[in-house]
């Protein structure tokens, strides 16, 4: 599946394996939240980087005490109706202070893109090398927004502060 980061199609480096799959013996991998909280020592121990795809519906508490050592975890969207990722995303981000990467993926619209950028996803598993160009387009297309969220953009009002403050300071 092709992988968007920074508006372009990027080399996926994190290799999908499947539950009862040998995992490489180094290397990038993603594997399932099941398969992380079996062993999750076991697998953080590992040569290479790791990554969890977390389904919408389970519980971040069960993530958070490794986060700081997971280098992807990647949020479903089981179908596109379905926005809990959202709320995980941001909670993942603003309050537990996540940095990795932060992957959308599942049922994934290219008219989603904005919102979950603004939500602080960072990498998109897309279905079509196109929708990267679309991805390119869209972000392009919007540069201030007025509620804060956890891409760590200005909003509109700090901008405004911050010019009247610059302005104030010159005179």
């Amino acid at each position: 599946m092709p992988l968007v980061k920074q508006g372009r199609l990027t080399t996926d480096l994190f290799v999908h394996v499947a539950d009862g799959v040998e995992l490489p013996g180094d290397g990038a991998v993603l594997v399932t939240a099941e398969r992380f909280l079996a062993d999750p020592e076991a697998l953080l121990r590992r040569a290479g980087k790791v990554g969890v795809i977390w389904p919408n519906n389970r519980n971040l508490d069960e993530l958070v005490p490794y986060l700081d050592r997971l280098a992807s975890v990647a949020l479903v969207f089981p179908t596109f109706r379905d926005g809990r990722a959202y709320s995980q995303a941001r909670l993942l981000r603003e309050r537990y202070g996540y940095d990795g990467e932060l992957r959308a993926t599942g049922q994934i619209l290219r008219d989603q893109f904005v919102f979950m950028t603004r939500a602080g996803f960072d990498a998109f598993e897309v279905k079509k090398d196109a929708d990267a160009d679309a991805f390119a387009q869209t972000m392009k297309r919007y540069s201030v927004f007025y509620q804060p969220t956890g891409d760590g953009r200005v909003t509109a009002l700090n901008r405004r502060m911050q010019l009247r403050h610059s302005e104030s300071a010159g005179q």
